[in-house]
């Protein structure tokens, strides 16, 4: 069962601390779900006359929460507590879900969860049989993790990471803070705990696991850590840093691609040819283009190469299958103009063509100024891909192949 340790001077919300609060605070938040007027005001009106003051405030703020977890969170958002900033950060399931099966499949049985937040990863942890000890710095949103674990082998306690008994731990995972007081911070510099603390306990545990931003520099990785970009439905959610006992021989860098559940690794084969824009466009996932292994999908692709050493688009002769179909996304080429805007607009209009997606690497346009230069219209629809290629700027009109 859940326990927390968060001593006596937390600000806890008071709706939370017993059985019988939780339940008054989640039959005001049904209140507020139930109150069908779209008007905000008018809807927060309507619930203030109905409850106490701050449990409606409480409610609200949690209702919205909520609203905006189903993204990450799906059915779960309903049965958890939010802060702001602690959904921000939060994981979300797919992929909360996927690290910690690399836990357990390491042959874990708890884990040190440093910074735990609300406790989406302690969830995830908990889901994959693990025994999980979390640690928040804030009181307040340590209360709300030991709110969303109750009835689970899991114990929340308020303090530091930097102070915690990490050596001693079976695991350790860490998720610092990335937000300061002007927002979200893209330096690991500026994480909380600093990047170097990261490192200590990466190099300094067997089993360790560190998720970072997306934008992790590869130099910033240390020496036998492994390096994991993970995307969920096209986009990359997180970058995971490993330490040694969880590695794998001869493999520092890795891309994940869910939901297929497609890996590639810098152990895989590599493509290193560079050749023109052929039948077939493709572009690698973000998180294969974040883990520097474009060339691995190119090896996958029939006759696949780069159109240029400094771009992540790939050409082939034939439409791929299997892997590489998830792998990266596929497009038709139509033809291949020269770029210029007079060109392109003219060839669109001869085309009928009134919506137009358009994509771009090594060229510095603005696609929605270039789309309201360009004034599409007809009834038909074409994807633009913008490219450098050497010294010649490319527009490859293409046509998306089904994924």
């Amino acid at each position: 069962m859940c326990c927390v340790d968060v001593g006596h001077t937390c600000p806890v919300y008071p709706q939370i601390t017993s059985p019988a609060g939780r339940a008054e605070l989640e039959r005001a938040i049904g209140l507020v779900e139930s109150v069908a007027d779209p008007d905000p005001v008018r809807r927060a009106a309507a619930v203030r006359r109905l409850l106490p003051p701050e449990l409606a405030t409480e409610a609200l703020t949690q209702a919205g929460l909520r609203a905006a977890a189903r993204a990450k969170f799906g059915s779960l958002a309903g049965q958890l507590l939010f802060t702001a900033d602690g959904l921000e950060q939060a994981t979300r399931v797919e992929v909360a879900d996927h690290r910690a099966a690399r836990f357990a499949g390491a042959g874990l049985a708890s884990v040190l969860d440093l910074c735990c937040g609300i406790g989406s990863d302690v969830l995830a942890f908990a889901r994959a049989g693990l025994r999980v000890h979390g640690i928040e710095r804030d009181p307040a949103t340590a209360a709300l993790a030991a709110a969303n674990t109750t009835g689970l082998p899991v114990r929340i306690s308020a303090g530091s990471a930097e102070q915690a008994d990490w050596r001693s731990a079976e695991s350790v995972f860490l998720d610092p803070a990335r937000r300061g007081a002007r927002g979200r911070t893209f330096d690991p510099a500026a994480y909380s705990p600093g990047f170097g603390f990261v490192t200590e306990v990466l190099l300094g545990s067997r089993h360790a696991a560190a998720k970072l931003g997306p934008g992790i520099g590869h130099a910033l990785i240390p020496e036998g850590v492994e390096a994991e970009w993970v995307s969920f439905a096209g986009g990359v959610k997180e970058a995971v840093l490993w330490s040694a006992g969880f590695g794998v021989a001869g493999i520092r860098r890795r891309a994940t691609v869910l939901p297929a559940g497609l890996q590639l690794t810098d152990a895989d084969p590599a493509e290193p040819l560079i050749g023109p824009v052929g039948s077939y466009l493709y572009e690698p996932d973000g998180a294969v283009v974040r883990a520097g292994l474009v060339r691995q999908v190119a090896a996958l692709l029939p006759g696949g190469r780069r159109i240029d050493d400094q771009l992540a688009y790939l050409s082939a002769d034939a439409a791929a299958d299997g892997p590489a179909a998830a792998l990266a996304r596929g497009f038709r080429v139509l033809d291949t103009l020269p770029y210029s805007v007079k060109r392109l607009r003219s060839e669109l209009a001869r085309r009928g063509v009134g919506i137009v997606e358009i994509k771009k690497r090594g060229v510095d346009v603005d696609p929605a100024a270039l789309r309201r230069e360009l004034k599409p219209t007809g009834p038909h629809s074409i994807t633009v891909l913008l490219a450098r290629t050497g010294d010649q700027r490319l527009a490859i009109l293409a046509e998306p192949l089904a994924r």
